[in-house]
């Protein structure tokens, strides 16, 4: 009985503990152990495997077909035997019977018009067709096929330090996006008869096979994306003599593909700080009206990379320039259809540009020779040294703002993505806010350096607020699996970089932060980082303890909403009585009188004590407010007693200011609070999170100052995304909102630069 007793004992504290916002996360985080360690490095034995590639490929410009073979070098560093080896066949999402039609939440009301319905009902003889997987020396190879995932059967396991070599034969119909959406696929241009192709998730990719959970091979449904292991890539891709092909590595063969005066606008463009024209507009408008469907083949290479991608088109303009990351030149490229311009031409190069250098200045230093971004309609997806990119003006070259900062958010983003998850290899599938998020995050810093003031989407704490205020119901946690996430762009996208930006600018200081986050990010450059190799690290590298942090911003969906309840002012008694008995006489006087006394001034014209003069005793003829010479005799022994250090603190009109709050969101936040002076000058105090350690919902504070203070704000800089400022404020404040009487409708839905047109064309 005893036993129990003491069990019950040590197990209850337990409890509780998990319960505290302030709860370390041990109890949420793998073990340590000799692959990952506690500080969040790399362990003294991590290993990644590694797979190489030789890939021969054709595009059938008139079918729409891409053929491949490739051959598999694939390198078991782990300490493991493995029985089979398994292979992603993300086309095969595009199979009529596959399961990411059949999972879609649908609802009649989706179906807006006949082109829902066309979408619907779309055919499509998409996913991998796999002719044969052989052996180096021609035997077949025993697999079997699991909706978007392969497996090869070995006939004994691979050993550990050994490597396996094997070929994959397949094909299948290039998706065409505009139809059937998807990642990569083509686009066809009606007016020229023209098709431009960004090919991605082409080939059948190995899986990555990792200490943390052996094979990753959970299904392709479509949002999360991949996890691919490193390697060598050696790509030969057949297309049209006229295209012009863009890809991940650096092409092998430039004389053989490239006309004189293209190679030598192509050597010039190595060497200068502004883009320089490779293939131009107007040699483009001549291929486009006279096809060429003679093929050639471009070469490539890339090094220790997790990916392979190309774009290829009769209708590229290509650009490019040199950018230098610490000594090193990078290649900085854009290809682009003439429907792109004139935006392509004046931002995309220079966009990829600054990307790439101010990435490397927050993570690691670019390593790869080249950075490309591809126009393609509405898309914006990523993969080694490439990216296809949205953005599009309209036909008569004119453009919103909102295309322009659509486009360029969306090429710093993707190019971004170099870095997370292309460089840093995070699992995309398992988790998402390990790139989308950290790449969002300096995305907006990347934003703030292009253009002062840059409108950044995501970012700022105050634009995450009204989604955290939102129905739980349809709010996921951050560490939510990457397909099961409601809103996904909040949750994946905005709220991990908004939680990185609170920490930078107000948890941890940037300096702290931008050190530990690079740190992070040089431990785990072309490794395989989990969720607790980030966390721990930013702590290990900062002294900062954040489990509190993380437990809530990204374990739970709870959000701040910090209130100021209530503010009491004090002032120190001097016991001085000429001081005191003269305050009070004021203060007195200032109060407020009750209307019942207002009004019997007049309607009592003389009360008994005002006709009887022997009513009135001591009391009533008392002045409490004089001061006699007892009160100064006994200010006097008073004041003998104290220091000269407490008679200047008694005498120096400190203002005590006692704050309560509550914590309404749940979210335990820093409290930042301004406080303004009846002289308007101002000051802000701030208050460490863990003010809520020991009481959650409520706390209170003592402010002292040296002068009044006629308001307080909470979060008055916009750094918690407090979802509700209507109660950050004493006295209260509502702010007025403008009601607009006559709303007008924008004329024609024209753009800002067509109007300037129409009214040039007035001659104003």
């Amino acid at each position: 009985m005893k036993y129990k007793i003491i069990l019950l004992a040590v197990l209850i504290p337990g409890l509780f503990l998990a319960q505290s916002k302030f709860a370390q996360l041990d109890q949420l985080l793998p073990t340590p152990n000799e692959y990952r360690n506690a500080s969040g490095g790399p362990g003294h034995a991590y290993y990644q495997q590694k797979a190489d590639y030789k890939i021969a490929l054709t595009i059938d410009d008139k079918t729409q077909k891409l053929s491949g073979v490739e051959t598999i070098t694939y390198t078991n560093n782990s300490p493991d035997y493995l029985e089979f080896l398994w292979l992603q066949l993300d086309q095969n999402i595009y199979n009529q019977d596959s399961e990411s039609k059949l999972i879609e939440v649908e609802k009649m009301e989706d179906f807006k018009s006949i082109g829902d319905v066309k979408k619907r009902l779309f055919y499509y003889d998409g996913g991998f067709k796999i002719d044969a997987i052989t052996s180096t020396s021609g035997q077949k190879m025993s697999y079997a096929i699991n909706k978007t995932m392969l497996r090869i059967n070995l006939s004994k396991p691979l050993a550990p330090h050994t490597s396996i070599s094997f070929t994959v034969k397949w094909w299948y119909n290039i998706n065409d996006r505009m139809a059937v959406g998807g990642r990569s696929g083509y686009e066809y241009f009606e007016k020229d008869k023209n098709y431009l192709y960004t090919v991605a998730q082409f080939f059948p990719r190995m899986c990555v096979y990792s200490d943390v959970e052996g094979w990753q091979n959970k299904q392709f449904l479509g949002k999360g994306e991949f996890a691919l292991p490193f390697g060598d890539y050696e790509v030969s891709i057949t297309v049209p003599a006229d295209h012009i092909v863009g890809a991940t590595g650096e092409l092998q063969n430039v004389s053989a593909v490239l006309t004189s005066e293209e190679r030598n606008r192509f050597e010039k463009a190595k060497k200068s700080d502004s883009p320089i024209i490779i293939v131009s507009q107007k040699e483009v408008e001549e291929k486009e009206k006279n096809p060429d469907y003679k093929t050639k083949t471009w070469n490539f290479k890339a090094i220790n990379v997790r990916d392979f991608a190309f774009a290829t088109s009769r209708k590229f303009i290509w650009d490019a320039q040199k950018v230098t990351v610490n000594g090193k030149d990078i290649l900085a490229m854009s290809y682009y259809p003439k429907e792109g311009n004139p935006m392509w031409e004046r931002y995309s190069t220079k966009l990829v540009a600054h990307t790439v250098k101010t990435y490397s200045k927050y993570t690691v230093d670019y390593p790869y020779p080249v950075a490309i971004s591809v126009h393609s309609k509405w898309i914006g997806m990523e993969y080694p040294m490439i990216c296809f990119n949205g953005g599009r003006p309209e036909e008569d070259g004119t453009y919103s703002e909102e295309t322009k900062y659509g486009m360029w958010g969306v090429i710093i983003h993707e190019v971004g993505h170099n870095f997370f998850p292309m460089i840093i290899n995070s699992d995309e599938r398992q988790w998402t806010w390990m790139d989308e998020g950290l790449n969002t995050f300096v995305q907006y810093l990347t934003e703030q350096e292009w253009e002062r003031g840059y409108p950044s989407r995501r970012g700022p704490a105050y634009l995450i607020a009204d989604y955290m205020r939102g129905d739980k119901k349809f709010i996921s946690p951050i560490m939510t699996n990457s397909e099961s996430i409601f809103q996904f762009g909040n949750n994946a996208y905005g709220k991990p970089a908004t939680a990185l930006n609170i920490l930078r600018e107000t948890i941890m200081g940037r300096e702290l932060f931008d050190y530990a986050f690079k740190m992070y990010c040089e431990r785990w450059k072309f490794k395989h980082p989990t969720p607790a190799d980030f966390f721990r690290t930013m702590e290990d590298a900062s002294a900062v303890d954040l489990d509190w942090f993380w437990r809530g911003w990204f374990y739970s969906t709870d959000h701040v909403d910090i209130s100021l309840d209530n503010v009491k002012w004090f002032q120190l008694n001097t016991q001085n009585p000429e001081i005191e008995k003269g305050i009070k006489e004021q203060t007195d006087k200032a109060k407020d009188k009750f209307i019942g006394d207002t009004r019997n001034k007049s309607s009592i014209t003389k009360t008994i004590n005002e006709n009887d003069a022997a009513i009135d005793d001591f009391y009533a003829k008392r002045n409490i407010y004089k001061v006699d010479a007892l009160d100064r005799k006994e200010f006097d022994a008073f004041n003998a007693k104290l220091s000269d250090e407490d008679r200047k603190l008694l005498n120096a009109n400190k203002q005590f200011y006692e704050l309560s709050f509550s914590n309404l969101g749940g979210l335990v936040s820093p409290l930042i609070i301004e406080a303004t002076f009846d002289d308007n000058s101002t000051e802000v105090v701030r208050i460490p999170a863990e003010i809520w350690r020991m009481y959650e919902d409520k706390v209170s504070k003592v402010l002292i100052f040296n002068k009044p203070v006629i308001s307080f704000r909470v979060d008055p800089f916009l750094e918690t995304a407090d979802t509700d400022l209507n109660n950050n404020a004493w006295p209260a404040r509502v702010e007025p909102t403008r009601y607009d009487l006559f709303k007008q409708k924008q004329q024609n839905n024209e753009n800002p630069m067509q109007r300037q047109k129409r009214v040039e064309a007035l001659g104003n």
